[in-house]
């Protein structure tokens, strides 16, 4: 007789993966909110260069460990548990913005400061990627809906982030008390993630999933062993190597050898690369054009009007919160139109097309500059181009990651998942470099 499988009482689990995925992106996003705070840190005469340089060096610490450490990710999540991955790569995010929080009291010199908060972003997006590997391998055990609350939280991370930000703007407090309570709201909600990552093995449901996975692997492997027994006492059909080795008990061991699998299909990355090639491109362009642009670039633009107001919070809202909306509503469109498909021309067009972002940024009111002129200085410009950056970037970066498994078998989809993912964070690491160039340009 089946077992019964136990209800998510309360939706609790549900719940619970939407946090971990909020924790998943929120400490970048914080700290790439932030950047006025750091930059405000390095505004010192020894600090000008630092200052110029940060949000460029900042996302290229970033996205290189990422690349990184997600495909170290796929070495050891075979060897180091599942939950000491995920609470332990929180436990360090937590440290780190505990750290944060404190140094926000103390005053440093540009040069130290600039050493030490780069350190930190290498550390959060290190942990970050083998924490939001490893969850999205924990989710895989799960129903499929379960994935989709991690990346309803990850999309609603970076609208977090500068919501809190322009909260405590809004606060009227000074710069930096403004920063220790954002930094300290961070601290909550990664803390609120770990307790909610140890009260998951509690929940019947996710214990149900969890037992079932253990004993599916214990029965392949038992299932494992026992054709391999069957295919050695039968050498007519199978070719064995028998070797005679003289131990303590002189006991004869048997080397079985050139012993196929049967009905398991062989996937080849080569030849799925060879069928996603075109939208794998895709994907790595789409975030080499996104990175290289935001947030090195559209961080510098300056508005235009006389407000006081609304310049402190112009970037705030124009840039991170207005990005972030308009990114998560392209992402969700494609769950209604998936337009253009996926062997359609237009699809790579578009993506193409997306290059037109870096100049018509560039010749935004990007300060300081040295060589372009401002062609688009007004404010409504700037809103008008992230607008339609930010979308397009949400609506076909999923697209593509839609399509990417779709265009191969069943069985060769998880390997597909993971040469998208892959070539993603290639985009990503590619445009951070590209940025250093981009900025100098202007």
């Amino acid at each position: 007789m089946a077992t019964e499988v136990p209800r998510d009482k309360y939706h609790a689990v549900w719940i619970i993966f939407f946090i971990l995925g909020l924790a998943c992106l929120l400490p970048w996003n914080f700290f790439m909110t932030a950047t006025e705070y750091f930059t405000k840190r390095l505004s010192d005469a020894d600090g000008d260069v630092l200052e110029s340089i940060f949000p460029n060096a900042m996302t290229l610490s970033a996205m290189v460990p990422m690349l990184i450490f997600t495909c170290i990710n796929s070495f050891i999540h075979q060897r180091i548990p599942q939950k000491l991955r995920i609470s332990g790569s929180l436990t360090v995010v937590l440290v780190v913005f505990l750290l944060t929080a404190a140094l926000v009291k103390v005053e440093m010199a540009p040069v130290p400061f600039f050493c030490l908060t780069i350190f930190k972003i290498i550390c959060i997006n290190s942990f970050g990627a083998i924490f939001q590997g490893s969850l999205f391998g924990l989710a895989g055990l799960l129903p499929a809906s379960y994935t989709m609350p991690i990346m309803t939280g990850q999309g609603l991370a970076g609208i977090f982030a500068a919501f809190s930000m322009i909260c405590a703007l809004a606060t009227g407090s000074d710069l930096q008390d403004s920063a220790f309570g954002y930094f300290i709201t961070a601290c909550v909600i990664i803390l609120l993630a770990i307790f909610s990552c140890l009260a998951l093995p509690r929940i019947e449901f996710f214990q149900y999933y969890m037992e079932s996975d253990r004993s599916r692997t214990s029965t392949d492997e038992e299932e494992n062993k026992q054709d391999l027994l069957k295919k050695v006492k039968r050498p007519e059909d199978n070719p064995v190597v028998v070797v005679n080795l003289t131990a303590e008990e002189d006991k004869q061991v048997v080397v079985v050898s050139q012993i196929e699998e049967e009905n398991r299909p062989v996937v080849s990355v080569l030849a799925i690369f060879k069928q996603i090639w075109v939208i794998a491109m895709c994907v790595c362009f789409i975030f080499t054009v996104t990175i290289a642009t935001f947030p090195a670039i559209t961080l510098g633009v300056k508005s235009t009007v006389a407000d006081k107001g609304w310049n402190m919070y112009f970037i705030p809202v124009s840039c991170f919160l207005l990005f972030n909306v308009m990114d998560t509503i392209g992402r969700s469109l494609t769950a209604v139109c998936m337009w253009p498909g996926e062997d359609s021309i237009w699809l790579p067009i578009l993506v193409g097309l997306r290059v037109v972002f870096l100049p018509l940024f560039m010749l935004c009111n990007v300060q300081p500059r040295n060589y372009l002129p401002v062609w688009f200085g007004h404010d409504l410009w700037y809103i008008l181009f992230m607008i339609v950056f930010a979308f397009s970037n949400g609506y076909l970066a999923s697209l593509c990651m839609c399509f990417g498994p779709k265009k191969v078998a069943q069985h060769e989809a998880e390997t597909t998942g993971a040469i998208m993912v892959f070539f993603l964070s290639v985009g990503l690491s590619l445009g951070a470099a590209l940025s250093f160039a981009f900025k100098a340009m202007i």
